[in-house]
């Protein structure tokens, strides 16, 4: 029999994968973080709007259960796979759900019972004070341009809120809503980095229908339902699918990619799109003064939203 001698072909040289630019990873997370914020904007406009025919919690709890429907062809197959990790993660999962999904949007319509929306968004503005502190308790530096434009941002919510807002009786609850949004926030850095975004996401939505629910059945047997009408159902897709599937798997790409403080200095941006969108749907006015305190907003955002060298 005669061997036949097969050359070896060397392999090609592979070469490494292109790395993004070392700008595009910053730009992405601010304009993630952007998305998020003008899309949770109409929450609070629908918070304040369905506050005379949805009762908070049962807002809270078709919202997500309409957010689970959207995001599970999604996430449903791929938390499946990680099951074990979300086992793993219990503890860890279950708090960022009571934080971001359950308390906190209940918290929001509780608030706009009696609070006008733009107001809401306003109080809700100083939420990235508490992201910054979070962190910094973690041991992460801000730096003196992020400080800057943090404490320019917080300049303008104070004036803003200050100069004509007032404080009115649901500023409570949306200073209890602030820190558990901010709490969430900081957890995201937490996140396992084994578990997948998806994943994460149908979770912790799956976690904060199953918290609500008793809260739900308390309500439906004293407040009693709500009438199913074009009025009340397409708000409540809204908040579903776009406030809750779309801007929370935004949010925690912006976290991921730049961290909570700087994506809270581009929350900042949420007074100036609540305020647009009340005096568009709900009539809901703002005066010059306001406009002056939203300048310093902005100038603040840009500030500190800024890449470092």
């Amino acid at each position: 029999m005669t061997a036949v001698a097969h050359r070896t072909t060397p392999a090609p040289a592979t070469r490494p994968a292109p790395r993004p630019r070392r700008g595009a990873a910053p730009l992405l997370g601010l304009a993630c973080a952007v998305l998020a914020t003008v899309v949770w904007s109409g929450s609070f406009v629908t918070s304040r709007g369905l506050h005379d025919s949805v009762p908070p919690v049962q807002h809270a709890f078709w919202r997500w259960v309409i957010a689970l429907l959207a995001v599970a062809p999604f996430g449903a197959r791929q938390a499946w796979r990680q099951r074990h990790l979300v086992r793993r993660h219990a503890r860890y999962v279950l708090l960022a759900s009571l934080l971001g999904v359950a308390v906190y949007n209940t918290l929001v319509n509780q608030a706009g019972l009696t609070t006008p929306a733009a107001t809401m968004g306003m109080i809700m503005a100083a939420s990235p004070v508490l992201m910054a502190v979070c962190d910094r308790l973690g041991g992460v530096r801000l730096g003196a341009r992020r400080t800057a434009g943090l404490l320019l941002a917080c300049a303008g919510v104070t004036l803003l809120v200050g100069g004509g807002a007032g404080f009115p009786a649901g500023g409570l609850w949306m200073l209890a809503a602030a820190c558990c949004f901010a709490g969430y926030s900081a957890l995201l850095r937490r996140r396992p980095a084994e578990l997948g975004g998806t994943a994460f996401l149908f979770a912790t939505f799956l976690a904060g229908v199953v918290l609500l629910l008793p809260a739900q059945a308390v309500s439906l047997a004293v407040q009693g339902g709500f009438r199913p009408a074009p009025g009340t159902v397409l708000p409540l897709l809204y908040v579903g699918v776009a406030s809750s599937a779309l801007a929370f798997f935004a949010w925690n790409k912006a976290v991921a990619l730049i961290g909570a403080t700087r994506a809270g200095i581009a929350y900042h941006l949420q007074p100036v799109c609540v305020a647009l969108l009340s005096w568009a749907v709900l009539g809901e006015r703002t005066g010059g003064p306001q406009l002056l305190c939203l300048a310093l907003i902005l100038a603040g955002v840009m500030l500190g939203a800024g890449s470092r060298r």
